[in-house]
């Protein structure tokens, strides 16, 4: 099955509420990378645990660090409530993705599905969607890397130095071709960031902030309160990998195995993390939370924390590549045998992609206004809203259209609910974003482009 051919109620009707659908058989031949036997380069050769280790070093990273300010923002009680919230909420829309992905084993990235739903128009928008999310994710990565290097050298160096070593390095681990090549380094990334931040907690608890103050709950606006609570919804927005993670897979009917692994890990480590920091450091904690520990412990937990950093950069640098290469060259030799064409676009994709997120994050002195932007109108449907939209789709086209919808009113409801909360978490997103750079700008706190501080 093409992309450009769009299948018929049937084929996919016995499908529709079937948790343990496979990839094999006839369907290789419908899937993205097909039957590899005969190949150079095989892709589908990650087991659920290692792409459960993958969803986790590409999720728990620099993003976990901004949660202890937002509980500062809005207080204890409603900060864990949040977590836990979007965490369940996160497995629900995990799960809708990945049925819609083992109903339509051609799907490789968000575009597809849009192209599923919507056709070319569609399949262009969340292609951009796709592409921008994963470079701005990787910016931002490089950033988090540039203040980790700079905090262990008392910032002896230009911050364009220590984010130009991050982006080489960043490229370096990005290179291989499939996520297989590295699905083991990022154990380390799993195991230095639970590390990292077991450190920073035990920190904070050693020298714990004098006179804090910790809130139960805070009264606030809501912007003041809806900017905070931002932290923690984009912290969630990893879906937009999911496609791609689970194209490589060799058994994708497991993949919810990996997403129940993401979500569980996830959801207990940030409502740790985020109590802890905030219940010893109190509301004056900064965003990174690691900032504010003391000059040794701040070096000790942005050190070991740095395998992490780099991973997740390198993931989502991948990713941009990946989305580009295959849709280049699907179904050719060059995406499975190493030619020099396959080789060539690969690398000129990768460094293109690393070079892209360095020179937005170091030369656009809004860049982190735009990683807002971009998470508000993309993450916030790609983690949120779309996965309503799949289960809808589906269950319309395959199975008797409106009538079905009201024989399964329930899971109707639910996922009418996932597009509501994706709209009104994109809009509200775009709402303080933009609102912040007015206030950034009328008070003069955008940098100058290429700055050294």
């Amino acid at each position: 099955m093409s992309l450009t051919e769009k299948s018929s109620p049937k084929e996919h009707n016995a499908t529709l509420c079937d948790d343990n659908h496979s990839s094999t058989g006839s369907e290789s031949a419908h899937d993205v990378f097909g039957s590899e036997e005969h190949h150079d380069i095989k892709y589908k050769r990650l087991s659920w645990q290692l792409v459960a280790i993958l969803m986790i070093a590409e999720i728990v990273s620099n993003g976990m660090l901004s949660l202890p300010s937002a509980f500062a923002a809005v207080g204890m009680v409603p900060g864990i409530v949040i977590i836990v919230f979007l965490g369940v909420f996160a497995t629900y829309t995990s799960w809708l993705l990945v049925q819609f992905k083992l109903r339509h084993p051609e799907v490789h990235t968000m575009a597809d599905a849009g192209f599923i739903m919507f056709g070319p128009i569609g399949r262009e928008i969340m292609a951009f969607g796709t592409f921008s999310f994963a470079i701005f994710a990787t910016g931002s990565q490089l950033l988090a890397g540039q203040i980790a290097l700079a905090s262990l050298s008392d910032s002896k160096l230009c911050n364009l130095v220590y984010t130009g070593i991050f982006t080489v390095a960043s490229l370096a681990v990005s290179l291989p071709r499939t996520f297989h090549g590295l699905g083991y380094v990022s154990i380390l990334s799993v195991v230095s960031i639970i590390i990292a931040g077991i450190v920073a907690m035990g920190a904070a608890g050693a020298e714990p902030v004098v006179g804090r103050s910790v809130e139960a709950a805070v009264t606030s606006d809501f912007y003041s309160a809806f900017a905070a609570v931002t932290n923690p919804v984009f912290s969630f927005a990893g879906h937009f990998m999911f496609f791609v993670l689970i194209s490589e897979m060799k058994e994708p009917k497991h993949a919810m195995r990996s997403a129940y692994c993401l979500q569980t890990f996830t959801t207990t480590y940030y409502v740790i993390f985020a109590a802890v920091t905030y219940g010893y450091l109190g509301s004056q904690v900064l965003s990174p939370s690691f900032s504010s520990l003391s000059p040794y412990w701040a070096k000790v937990s942005y050190g070991i924390a740095i395998p992490n950093l780099l991973l997740a950069a390198a993931l989502y640098a991948h990713t941009a590549a990946k989305v580009i290469f295959v849709r280049l060259f699907r179904k050719s030799n060059h995406l499975h045998s190493h030619t020099v064409i396959g080789w060539s676009a690969w690398v000129i994709l990768v460094v293109f992609c690393n070079a892209l997120a360095f020179l937005l994050a170091t030369g656009v002195p809004i860049f982190n206004y735009l990683v807002g932007l971009a998470a508000s109108l993309f993450a916030a449907w790609f983690t949120y809203g779309v996965a309503g939209m799949f289960w809808l789709h589906d269950s319309y086209h395959d199975g008797a259209g409106f009538h079905e919808w009201r024989r399964q009113w329930g899971q109707f409801l639910l996922c009418a609910f996932t597009v509501v909360a994706g709209a009104f978490i994109c809009v509200a997103g775009l709402y303080v974003t933009i609102r912040g750079l007015v206030d950034a700008y009328a008070n003069g706190e955008i940098p100058s482009p290429f700055s050294c501080k």
